[in-house]
C-alpha cells in the first residue's frame, strides 16, 4: 500500500509531524483517491468554481520529422456545429535506386519494348476483422463523415522541398505546419480531375491489362491485398487511378537515370506527393501510413510489361513488372479549416486537427494566495467537464487532454502537467469520456492532484494556463523526465462542453479538491 508522502513532498515540518503521528497511530494510507486516514486529522472536500474559455488555434504542427504522428487524415468533415475541416497530405516517396527496368541481357537482335498498363495511388483502409468460426467479417475503421457521398481528390506533384534541417539554423529540424501552402508542379496526375473518393469495404481487387508494345491486351491480371497472411482476407483499399503517359514521364522513363540514382538525388528530382482533399460533403479517412509491410503500406504502383522482340518483329516473351514508390521520408497533414466565431454563450467547443482547443484558469492569483492559507493537505484533485448532449456528438473524442502554457506572448511553451508522468501507472490525468446511466455521452473527468497539490503547499509558483485538447497518442510523455509538451492533432473528432456559467447549474465546469487538515 503507498503512502500519502509524495503527495506532500518538500515540506519538511509536515513531515516531521507525520513521524511522530506515525509512532503512535497507525500508518497513513491512500484509501484510493489519496485520503488521509488517521485520527489526527480530518478529511473534507470542496468543489469551487473555475473558468474555462474557448481558445481557437489556426495552426498546428503536422509533420513527422520529430516524432511520428500515429496517423494522416484525407477527407472532409463538415458539422454544423464545428470548423468544416478539408484535409490533404503532402509526402515525399521512396525511390528503389537497384531496380532495373529490363532484367536480362538479350542479342544483338533482340529488343525489350516497356509498356505501361497502369498506375495508381494504393491506400490500404484500416479495418476491424472479426473471425466467427471461420467466417471472416471485415469492416472499415477510423473514418468520421458522411460516407455515402464522395469528396473530390485530386493528385499534384509538389514543388515544395522538404528539409528535415531548417534551412535558417541547420542546428535544429525543421517543422512543417498544418496552415502551409505547398507549391503545385504542372496539372493534376490522377487520370480523371477530382477524382470521386467514396470508401467502401468492397474495394478489394484491381484488374491490371496487360498490354504488348502495339497495345494490344495480353493478359488480365487480378491483384489484391490481404490483411495478414493469418486471414487471407483480402484488406479495402483505395484505388486513386493516375495518368499512365505522365507517370511514365516522371517515373518509368527515369528508372536507371541519375535522378533514380540515390534518395536523395530523388528527393531533388521528385520533391512529393500532394493529394488534395475538397468539397463540402464526404468522410473523412485516417490512413496508417507506418506500415512497413508492403501490401498494406499507401504507395504509387507503377504496372508495366516488358516484350522481348527479336528479329524486329517477332514476340519471343511478355515480362509482367511492377514498380513501386512507398510513401515514406518526410509527411505533413494540410488542414484547411472554416474560421468561426463561436458565440459568448455557455458552451466550449473542442475540435481537433487545426479547429479549437479549451483555456483553463484554475485559481486567480488572490484566490490562490487565499487557498495557500488554509494549510490542506491535498489529497485529491478532479476537474469534472460537461457534455452538451444538445449538440452533435456523433463524433466525440474518446478521451481529451490536458497540457500546461506560459504567458509568453509570441511563442508560448508548452509543458506536461505533473500528473501526466508522476501517476502515468495510474493513467496519468486521464480525460476519458464518461457515459451516464442512460449510456449517454455525460462527461470527462481529469485528474490533477499532484498539480493541485504543488500549487497549493507553495512547492510551485507556476500557476499556469491550462490548454484543453483532442487526445493524440504522442500527447503522453515518454518518462518523468520528458515534461515538455509537443502539440501535435491527428484526431479530428470534436464535442461542445458546458462552461464555468453558473446558468449550467450542476453541469458547470468544476474543480472538486479532497483535503485533510490537522485537527485543533
Amino acid at each position: 500500500m503507498k503512502t500519502t508522502f509524495k503527495k506532500v513532498k518538500g515540506t519538511l515540518l509536515i513531515f516531521l509531524s507525520f513521524l511522530a503521528i506515525i509512532s503512535c497511530e497507525k500508518e497513513f494510507t491512500d484509501l484510493g483517491s489519496g485520503v488521509v486516514s488517521n485520527t489526527k486529522f480530518e478529511t473534507n472536500f470542496e468543489v469551487m468554481d473555475i473558468v474555462i474559455e474557448n481558445s481557437p488555434i489556426t495552426r498546428i504542427q503536422s509533420d513527422n520529422i520529430s516524432r511520428e504522428l500515429g496517423q494522416y487524415l484525407i477527407g472532409i468533415y463538415n458539422s454544423a456545429d464545428y470548423e468544416k475541416l478539408e484535409a490533404s497530405m503532402v509526402s515525399q516517396l521512396q525511390v528503389n535506386s537497384v531496380f532495373n527496368l529490363v532484367q536480362n541481357t538479350y542479342g544483338a537482335d533482340t529488343t525489350v519494348i516497356s509498356t505501361i498498363d497502369t498506375a495508381f495511388i494504393k491506400l490500404p483502409f484500416q479495418v476491424n476483422v472479426e473471425n466467427n468460426d471461420g467466417d471472416i467479417n471485415v469492416e472499415l475503421d477510423s473514418i468520421i463523415g458522411d460516407t455515402s457521398m464522395p469528396f473530390h481528390l485530386n493528385v499534384y506533384q509538389s514543388g515544395t522541398y522538404m528539409n528535415r534541417l531548417d534551412p535558417t539554423d541547420p542546428s535544429k529540424l525543421n517543422t512543417f505546419f498544418s496552415d502551409l501552402n505547398y507549391q503545385k508542379v504542372g496539372d493534376i496526375l490522377n487520370a480523371e480531375r477530382d477524382f470521386q473518393f467514396l470508401p467502401s469495404k468492397n474495394d478489394t481487387a484491381v484488374f491490371i491489362k496487360r498490354r504488348l508494345s502495339d497495345g494490344n491486351i495480353h493478359r488480365t491480371d487480378t491483384i489484391s491485398y490481404v490483411i495478414t497472411a493469418n486471414t487471407g482476407a483480402p484488406r479495402p483499399t483505395a484505388i486513386i487511378p493516375l495518368d499512365e503517359d505522365k507517370i511514365k514521364q516522371l517515373f518509368l522513363d527515369k528508372i536507371g537515370q541519375p535522378e533514380f540514382a540515390s534518395q536523395d538525388a530523388f528527393n531533388d528530382y521528385f520533391r512529393g506527393l500532394i493529394l488534395e482533399a475538397t468539397g463540402n460533403d464526404g468522410s473523412l479517412v485516417s490512413f496508417n501510413f507506418n506500415s512497413t509491410a508492403p501490401n498494406n503500406s499507401p504507395s504509387i504502383e507503377i504496372f508495366f510489361t516488358n516484350t522481348v522482340i527479336a528479329g524486329g518483329s517477332t514476340i519471343v516473351d511478355t515480362i509482367p513488372r511492377v514498380y513501386s514508390l512507398p510513401f515514406s521520408g518526410i509527411r505533413a497533414n494540410k488542414f484547411l479549416m472554416t474560421d468561426r466565431t463561436y458565440p459568448n454563450n455557455n458552451e466550449i467547443k473542442i475540435q481537433g486537427a487545426a479547429g479549437s482547443e479549451g483555456k483553463i484558469t484554475l485559481f486567480s492569483p488572490t484566490r490562490l494566495a487565499e487557498l495557500r492559507g488554509r494549510d490542506w493537505l491535498v489529497n485529491d484533485a478532479e476537474l469534472t467537464l460537461y457534455i452538451n448532449q444538445a449538440a452533435d456528438t456523433t463524433n466525440v473524442p474518446f478521451r481529451l487532454y490536458m497540457y500546461k502554457q506560459d504567458d509568453t506572448p509570441a511563442t508560448p511553451k508548452l509543458s506536461q502537467i505533473e500528473d501526466a508522468y508522476t501517476e502515468a501507472n495510474l493513467g496519468g490525468i486521464r480525460g476519458q469520456l464518461v457515459r451516464g446511466d442512460n449510456g449517454k455521452k455525460e462527461k470527462y473527468v481529469f485528474k490533477i492532484t499532484d498539480y493541485v497539490s504543488e500549487l497549493l503547499n507553495g512547492n510551485s509558483n507556476f500557476n499556469a494556463t491550462l490548454k484543453l485538447k483532442t487526445f493524440n497518442g504522442s500527447d503522453i510523455p515518454f518518462s518523468e523526465f520528458d515534461t515538455i509538451f509537443n502539440n501535435y492533432s491527428w484526431n479530428p473528432k470534436a464535442v461542445t462542453l458546458f462552461n464555468h456559467s453558473a446558468i449550467n447549474a450542476d453541469k458547470k465546469a468544476s474543480l472538486k479538491i479532497s483535503y485533510s487538515t490537522k485537527k485543533n
